[in-house]
Formats: structure tokens, C-alpha cells, sequence
């Protein structure tokens, strides 16, 4: 991030007579919507002109009707519809010069010299080009006279900013594209499904994903629901690969599994580069092992479907990001692509991005696998460690001797049981032995403790809830008995995962050290709670559930009043003093307002809210969506705004209000939960595993500094382990949040979105970054 060039100027007259297009290209992809609605509303708050360009690059080069203004009211209501609105079509015109001097004249004709574009590189690539040879074009158009000389002067150069809507997530420099994560909803949707029934007959299935020549949705899909085997391009199967195959299936059964799960790239391929087709797969194992096995092949359904939350806000933020970036933009800054890495919005240079894309291609074909792992970048390498080490591993038959104990704290959310799950199975391939804490410190303090093995946590990825069992208690009062346990059991290190209880009960501990030598022990607490309020992490382990939840029930509640207009609904959300789940809601479901303890507000917000819906209440959106942290303020209950606006809003709408409670801990884990559990879990025991090696003295483990006792969490672009005590100065421990939280600085977005007159803080921008040139890295 760097200072603003423009610190003086006002973000509401930075578009004023300019003009940007926005159009959806190549195959859709969920969120796309989301983007455009962004793009579109950002585009008008700034004072540009904003044009939907309909049908892709098709409908830029015929014309007419397929290029129209975009209005506020335009791209209300699509938040929640999957595909595009506004049509894609893959164009073979505007491969062609004559194609693009059509789509160059149109754009000349209306003063259009901004272009976002929203689609895979293919789109991306040939929206480069477009600008590459723009002046070129524009000389063609004189000569021709098609257009004037001012007519060309006025568009002398074209600004380009793509954004990755693809499912595949096959674009480098970029941790997701646009629609991902919702495909990966609806393939984990019936990953459950099937596995229910596989169960209750005992077979394998073979699932095949979409993805093209990348195997992101494949390793993702297989770490989310603990897979016995995945066929990746990236990385094909050893030669031998049939009898391993036969050898795990076997072994799994063995161990009292009652089905198998084998997930396969539509794109997956052996390393003589033949392909490895799901009945080639299906052959085998019924040939060699009888075992009774189906295919399922999803097709299309990937693409379907309502967009997650993840990619509405994804979309939303990148949208603002493009808006931005074009105009900010010079004829010398070159067209670039808005991502994401970590949680961070970046901005990069397209085609080192479409470079790096095609470096990837040419290592698989050179046979380079570990080189093309390398190049889909860090999220994609640090998926594929995970999954090797968790499935790819038989436990060592030397024992390392060492007892971790595990352990949940706190309200139990989705998601906490995958990183038991990856925990136990990391510690038991380290050697170690892993025991089971039921009921959180309580269990501890009473001796709920025992053995917990591989299969006991089979199936635990996909479950929601605790499955071992979780209480608020802090150990405060019960350290005398927790350390006789820590003693008794001969614990030598501890995972604690939950929420805010989990933090300060890990605190207690570190703090008891002085008194109690058993606590002398690394101890790591892993954030797991729909609040997302634990200190050290930008995220929790089952936020993401509780979101998509809030997201779901917020769509349903806007489309029951499609029938009745005029209805203004409030909506209490949970969180505690924490207003992540109502701010980013809120994004997600495009509400008109959402209160939170963190951003005080008084009577005359709450007016001016009210006045707001009035004046939408006279558009075409005859609808209102607000929603409230539940401890946003101790006197403006939901009770009081509910009345307040029923009476202000008397004659002109009527409100509803509904308080979503405790549905929103619960549910089957999202796939971001259950990678994010299970990444958390294994590293957690990898980490512990080479801390109890230096605390290892005079034989026995003493461990006392403050960086043995940490959290994990992500941080930015990383995940890292800080020392909770040093946490504890960025913690508000009276209403249990982080002093600083990142997710405040998108609350503007959502009010732009909106149709707030506020100021946007272009203080803060994405500044150009460069994609390393890993080919050279890589010794290419």
C-alpha cells in the first residue's frame, strides 16, 4: 500500500467526463454479477458514464442496442443470480483486426476509452491486444472516415483492467478467481451427498471436476473431504501408480472405511502425458480389487448455482479495485489485472500474470512438475503439501514418544472438527500420540482425556459442530487440577481450538506457568469461531459458514418481498461486540446499512438511514435490507430500530425483522472452512513437532518463552504463529475483540454500494505489483 498521488482529490469527481465499459466474457462463472454491480456503482459514485457492453466482445463489436447506458437501479436485485446478467459469448470476430476496428469504432462513437473486462486470459489476453494496437485502429477509422480526427483525438488511448472470472482458477498472481469458491460449493454439496450413500453401500466413488488443464478444484475438493486419492495435471502419478492406488483403497477398507473417494481433474493426465480418464480409473479398481464403484461426472452444475458469499465479496471489492485502477491510469501504466493475495486487493500487470499462466503449460508439458506446482503459487503449493502429507504417508512405525493433547474451547462453529481431524493424522504420521480432551477445560480439569486414533476422526472433515465436545469454561479456576491432568497423561504439548474463550484460556495458562511447571509445555490455539474476533488472525475456522448462512437467509428474506414492494427488513446478526459477520454480510447481500459496536452511530444516523430508504422507496428497488450486530449498541436494540422505523416509514414502507440466533453456528462446513481447518490443524503439528525438539532438556520438555505458547493465524498473506502475549496489547479484552481489525476499511464499499454520500478513502490503493519472474527462479 502506498500514499495516494492524489491526496486532495475528491473521490466523487475523479470519474467526471470520462466513460467506462464493462463487459463479461468466455464461460461464466458465479460472482461475475457481483462485479459488475460493483463496477457499475462505483463507476457512477466517481461521476463517470458507465455502459454495460451485452453478450461480450461480440456485443462490442456489433453495436446498437448491446452497448447501453448502466444505471444505479440497473443492477439491483443480481447480487444473489449466478452466471452473468449482462451475457458472455466466446467470440471468433474479435480475433480478427476487422472485428476489433468494428468494436474500436463503437467505443470511439460514444467516448468509451475505460474497458473492464471480466473474464479467463483468453478474454484478458485479447483485451490487451484491443489496447496494444489502439492507435493503430483509430488511424484505420480516419482513413476509412468512419470516425473524425476530434472524434479520435478525444480517445487517443485505452485503459484495460481485467478481473479473473473463472471457476478453474487456473490464472497466476491471484489466489482465487472470481466464481471458485462457489463452484467449490456445489461440488462439496454433492461430495456429501455421495458419500452418504456410498457408505451405506460400500463402494468407491469416482468424482471428476471440472477445471480444464488446472487441478485446483480437484485438490481442493480432495483436502476438503479427505479423499483417498486425487489425479491432478500439475502433477501426475508415479509410474507405479496402479498398484498404489489398489494398495491405499485396500488399506483404507481395512481399516474399517466403508467407502472410497477418488477425485479426478477433467484435465488429469500420466507422465508420459497420456490422459487418465475417470473409466480407466473405474477398470481398475473393479478388476483388481471387485470392488462395487461409480462415476459421477458434475459437468456444468460446477458453474451453476448462486454465488458464495466469498465471491460476491470478492467480486464487490475487485470491482471498486477496477474502478480505481482505471482511473488512475496514464497512457504509459500498463493494462492490469485486479486480484487477490491473502486478503489483500492487488493490482498487476496483465500479461506477466498471462505469462506466468503459459510458463505453467509449457513445465507440464516438459515434464517439470514440480516446477509447474510452483508457478500456480503459494495457496496452490501449500494445498497440494497438506494433501500429500495427510494422504500420501503411512504412520512411522517408530514412535516418537510424545503425547499432544487436543482440545476445542468455546461456542462449537463448522469447520472445527477438519482441523481436528488433520491434527490427529499429522501427529500420528510424526509418530506421535494424540489424545482426545472431551468438554474443553472442563474435560481437562476432570480428566476426560484419552487415545484418539486415525480412523476415529474418518469422515470428520465434512461434520459441523464439535465432535469432541466444547465448553465456555476458562481454566482460571482450575488449574490445580488441569496441571495434576497435564502430569497424570504425560501431555507434552496442546492444541487449543476455538474462540475468544480459547485465546484467553491460553493466556491463563502461559500465565500459571510462573506457578505450575506442568504448563511449561508449547501450546498453540488455532481461531475457530463464527465471530472471527480472536487476536493474530484475519480469519476464523467457521466464519465463513456463518456468513454464507447469513448471505442465504438474507436472499430469501429480499425475495419474499419481490411480490409486496415497499418492505424494509432488520436483521440481527451475531458476533458478539465483533461486526465482521453483519459488515460483511451486509457486502454480500447489499444491505443499506449494518450497525456494528466497532463504528459508532446515534440518532441522527438511524435518521438519516431512514430518510435513505425513503428516497429508494420512490426508485424502481422498492426494498430495504438492514442489518445489526447484536451488541452494536446496548439501547438501539433491534426492538427499538425495528419500531423506529416502522413509524418513520408509516405510509411508505412497512419493516420486518428477524433475529437469525443460533442457525448461524451451525451447518455443514464450507469448503474455505474445511481446507482452512485442515491446513490450520496440520501445520499446528508440524510447528509443535520442531518446538518440542528445542524444548527437549536434560530429558524432559520445559518450554517457558513467550514464543512457545502462540497463535496461528492468517495474517495478510500468510499464516503465522504469534506469541499470545504479545497479542495481548492489540486486544480489547473487555468486549473481546482485536483493537485493529482489517475488514472496518471495506465498510465504506458496502455504503458506496449503497448509495451513501460518503467520501472513499483512496488513501490507501493497491499499487502496482510485479509477478516475480519465477521462470528464471526456477532455473528455466
Amino acid at each position: 500500500m502506498s500514499e495516494d498521488l492524489h491526496p486532495t482529490m475528491d473521490p466523487t469527481k475523479m470519474g467526471l467526463g470520462r466513460s467506462i465499459a464493462v463487459l463479461t466474457s468466455g464461460g461464466d462463472a458465479q460472482g461475475m454479477n457481483a462485479a459488475v454491480r460493483a463496477t457499475v456503482r462505483v463507476g457512477l459514485y466517481t461521476g463517470a458514464k458507465v455502459y454495460f457492453v451485452h453478450e461480450g466482445y461480440q456485443g462490442l463489436i456489433d453495436g446498437g442496442d448491446n452497448i447501453r447506458p448502466a444505471t444505479w437501479e440497473s443492477v439491483s436485485m443480481m447480487l444473489q443470480l449466478g452466471g452473468t446478467v449482462i451475457g458472455s459469448a466466446r467470440c471468433k470476430d474479435f480475433r480478427t483486426r476487422e472485428g476489433r476496428l468494428k468494436a474500436a469504432c463503437n467505443l470511439t462513437k460514444l467516448g468509451i476509452t475505460n474497458l473492464c473486462v471480466i473474464g479467463g486470459d483468453g478474454s484478458l489476453t485479447g483485451a490487451n491486444d484491443f489496447r496494444t494496437e489502439w492507435s493503430g485502429l483509430l488511424g484505420d477509422l480516419i482513413k476509412a472516415g468512419k470516425v473524425t480526427e476530434a472524434e479520435a483525438k478525444k480517445s487517443s488511448h485505452l485503459n484495460i483492467v481485467g478481473m479473473v472470472g473463472s471457476i478453474d482458477n487456473d490464472f497466476c498472481g491471484t489466489d482465487m478467481t472470481i466464481g471458485t469458491d462457489s463452484a467449490l460449493h456445489r461440488i462439496i454439496e454433492v461430495v456429501d451427498a455421495i458419500t452418504t450413500t456410498a457408505q451405506s453401500h460400500q463402494r468407491t466413488f469416482i468424482l471428476e471436476v471440472m477445471g480444464r488443464h488446472c487441478g485446483y478444484l480437484a485438490l481442493v475438493t480432495a483436502l476438503s473431504c479427505g479423499a483417498d486419492w486425487v489425479f491432478i495435471p500439475e502433477m501426475p502419478p508415479d509410474d507405479d501408480w496402479e498398484n498404489h492406488l489398489c494398495r491405499r483403497l485396500t488399506d483404507q477398507r481395512a481399516r474399517g472405511s466403508r467407502l472410497n473417494v477418488i477425485i479426478v481433474a477433467e484435465g488429469a493426465i500420466s507422465r508420459d502425458g497420456q490422459p487418465i480418464t475417470s473409466d480407466q480409473i473405474k477398470k481398475l479398481v473393479t478388476d483388481r480389487l471387485g470392488f462395487d464403484t461409480r462415476i459421477t461426472v458434475l459437468g456444468h452444475v460446477q458453474r451453476g448455482g448462486t454465488p458464495s458469499a466469498f465471491d460476491r465479496i470478492l467480486g464487490s471489492r475487485m470491482g471498486v479495485e477496477a474502478v480505481m485502477a482505471l482511473l488512475e491510469a496514464t497512457p504509459d501504466t500498463p493494462a492490469c489485472v485486479v486480484s487477490l493475495s491473502g486478503n489483500q486487493a492487488v493490482r498487476l500487470p496483465l500479461m506477466e500474470c498471462v505469462q506466468v499462466t503459459k510458463d505453467v503449460t509449457a513445465a507440464m508439458t516438459e515434464g517439470r512438475f514440480e516446477d509447474a506446482i510452483k508457478l500456480r503459487g503459494k495457496s496452490f503449493e501449500n494445498n497440494w503439501k497438506t494433501y500429500k502429507l495427510l494422504a500420501h504417508i503411512n504412520p512411522p512405525d517408530v514412535k516418537s514418544n510424545i503425547n499432544v493433547a487436543i482440545m476445542n474451547i468455546g461456542a462449537p462453529c463448522a469447520g472445527m472438527n477438519a482441523a481436528v481431524r488433520s491434527a490427529v493424522r499429522m501427529g500420528i504420521i510424526q509418530g506421535h500420540t494424540m489424545l482426545a480432551v472431551h468438554d474443553g477445560f472442563d474435560g481437562l480439569a476432570h480428566g476426560q482425556v484419552e487415545p484418539i486414533t486415525w480412523t476415529s476422526v474418518t469422515g470428520w472433515t465434512g461434520k459441523g459442530g464439535s465432535m469432541l465436545g466444547t465448553k465456555r469454561t476458562l481454566p482460571g479456576k482450575l488449574l490445580e487440577k488441569i496441571s495434576e491432568n497435564i502430569a497424570k497423561f504425560n501431555i507434552h504439548a496442546l492444541v487449543i481450538i476455538g474462540g475468544f474463550e480459547a485465546y484467553v484460556g491460553g493466556l491463563e495458562l502461559v500465565q500459571a506457568r510462573e506457578k505450575f511447571e506442568e504448563m511449561c509445555i508449547p501450546m498453540v490455539v488455532i481461531p475457530a469461531t463464527v465471530s472471527n474476533n480472536v487476536p493474530g488472525s484475519d480469519f476464523s475456522i467457521g466464519a465463513d459458514t456463518a456468513l454464507n448462512t447469513i448471505t442465504a437467509t438474507c436472499d430469501r428474506i429480499k425475495q419474499s418481498a419481490a411480490g409486496t414492494k415497499r418492505r424494509v427488513f432488520i436483521v440481527e446478526t451475531m458476533g458478539g461486540y465483533c461486526g465482521y459477520l453483519a459488515t460483511m454480510a451486509g457486502l454480500a447481500a447489499g444491505a443499506d446499512a449494518a450497525y456494528i459496536y466497532e463504528e459508532k452511530f446515534n440518532i441522527k444516523d438511524l435518521e438519516m438511514n431512514v430518510e435513505h430508504l425513503v428516497e429508494k422507496m420512490k426508485t424502481t428497488v422498492k426494498r430495504g435490507l438492514i442489518l445489526r450486530n447484536e451488541n452494536s449498541n446496548a439501547n438501539y436494540t433491534t426492538d427499538f430500530i425495528f419500531n423506529l422505523y416502522s413509524e418513520e416509514g408509516k405510509g411508505i414502507f412497512d419493516c420486518r425483522k428477524n433475529v437469525l440466533g443460533h442457525m448461524q453456528q451451525g451447518g455443514t462446513p464450507t469448503p474455505f472452512d474445511r481446507t482452512f481447518g485442515t491446513k490450520m490443524g496440520a501445520k499446528t503439528v508440524l510447528w509443535l513437532t520442531e518446538k518440542l525438539k528445542e524444548c527437549y532438556r536434560h530429558g524432559r520438555i520445559f518450554a517457558n518463552t513467550p514464543d512457545s505458547a502462540c497463535v496461528l493465524g492468517m495474517r495478510k498473506r500468510a499464516l503465522t504463529f504469534q506469541p499470545l502475549t504479545e497479542l495481548k496489547e492489540n486486544t480489547d479484552l473487555e468486549h473481546r475483540i482485536p483493537k485493529t481489525q482489517w475488514w472496518l476499511k471495506i465498510r465504506p464499499i458496502m455504503k458506496i454500494l449503497a448509495k451513501y454520500d460518503i467520501k472513499l478513502d483512496t488513501s490507501e490503493h493497491a499499487d502496482m505489483e510485479h509477478v516475480i519472474n519465477k521462470r528464471s527462479a526456477l532455473g528455466k
